[in-house]
């Protein structure tokens, strides 16, 4: 229902003039008869300048098509229109005005156009807010919302995925898999005797080379499917979709010979004087119709059997026809 404006000119014109918001009336043909301080301080356009004027010609620069038609239909219909923010960021020539700094960069802007009745003739009353604080707060909890969910799913030390998300990953992965009738292979890694190495090296020199295998890794990974997580301590965990146990062969190896190559000193290894890896991997397909849920016990067995048969090599175990228990991979 349109709404009558108060009868109190000098009242009326003193809020219009203080409030914190952009105020314009136009009549009928759109012809502007009120214009706050507000609107000139944000459009360089003086009270005297715009009153009289045909609102398209008011201002410097033309109005968004979307505002005239709201405008228009608003006095043609007399219901009340919104232009949000979000679909409509700048649809008038609007800047922000302070002493040190003049942004070049329109205001965001919120209107919301009210007709109204003037004696007895229909007006459009146009109220601007600046929406920019709320978007520069929205993108300011945005980033802290990104940042907050990068914690929760990447290690700390390494900065690849953690296992809180490798083990949601897996799930999907699987099921993908399953679904589909496409191969998924899994590889563990370990790092040869890594405790000996921070008793010999120190702590600080133990999370370098951590860093390095985790990099190493990862960046054997080629497709955005693939994902590499630290699993936990010096274990690390590969997941490779559309994978078969013949590329996962020649895949296992290429992650080995990636910390081999490394060349990083561990005086205290038992097998070489170089810091070195074990891998063990296993691979679903569903032509084998075995146990889909075994793969990273499978997977955890084929690491304990690498490590027990020398370390520094790879291991492949297939699925098994039964459940397999966790075995206790040696340290």
């Amino acid at each position: 229902m349109p709404v009558a404006l108060p009868s109190s000119p000098a009242l009326m014109a003193e809020i219009f003039n203080t409030i914190n918001l952009g105020l314009i009336v136009v009549d009928e043909s759109q012809r502007v008869i009120l214009w706050n301080t507000w609107v000139e301080k944000h459009s360089d356009i003086s009270t005297v300048q715009a009153l009289g004027k045909l609102l398209s010609a008011a201002f410097a620069e033309a109005p968004s098509p979307a505002f005239a038609n709201a405008v228009a239909s608003t006095l043609k219909y007399g219901l009340p229109v919104m232009l949000s923010n979000a679909l409509h960021r700048s649809p008038l020539p609007f800047y922000p005005r302070d002493e040190e700094l003049h942004d070049k960069k329109r205001l965001h802007q919120s209107i919301t156009l009210t007709p109204l009745t003037l004696d007895g003739r229909r007006c459009c009353l146009i109220q601007i807010t600046d929406a920019s604080t709320s978007i520069k707060r929205e993108k300011i909890l945005r980033s802290h919302s990104e940042v907050l969910k990068k914690e929760a799913t990447t290690d700390s030390l390494t900065g690849i995925y953690n296992r809180r998300f490798f083990d949601e990953h897996f799930k999907m992965a699987l099921a993908t898999g399953i679904r589909s009738n496409t191969p998924l292979s899994i590889f563990m890694v370990d790092i040869d005797f890594f405790k000996e190495y921070n008793d010999h090296y120190g702590h600080v020199e133990g999370d370098k080379a951590l860093v390095a295998v985790a990099s190493a890794l990862k960046a054997q990974l080629q497709r955005a499917s693939d994902v590499a997580a630290r699993f936990g301590g010096e274990e690390f965990i590969l997941l490779l979709p559309n994978m078969s146990q013949l590329m996962a062969e020649q895949f296992a190896e290429k992650l080995r010979l990636a910390i081999w190559d490394l060349s990083i000193p561990h005086a205290m290894s038992r097998i070489v004087q170089r810091l070195s890896i074990s891998v063990g991997f296993s691979t679903y397909t569903k032509a084998e119709a075995k146990d889909p849920h075994s793969l990273l016990r499978t997977a955890d067995a084929a690491l304990y059997e690498a490590k027990r048969n020398g370390r520094n090599r790879c291991y492949y175990l297939p699925l098994p026809e039964h459940k397999l228990d966790k075995p206790t991979t040696p340290a």
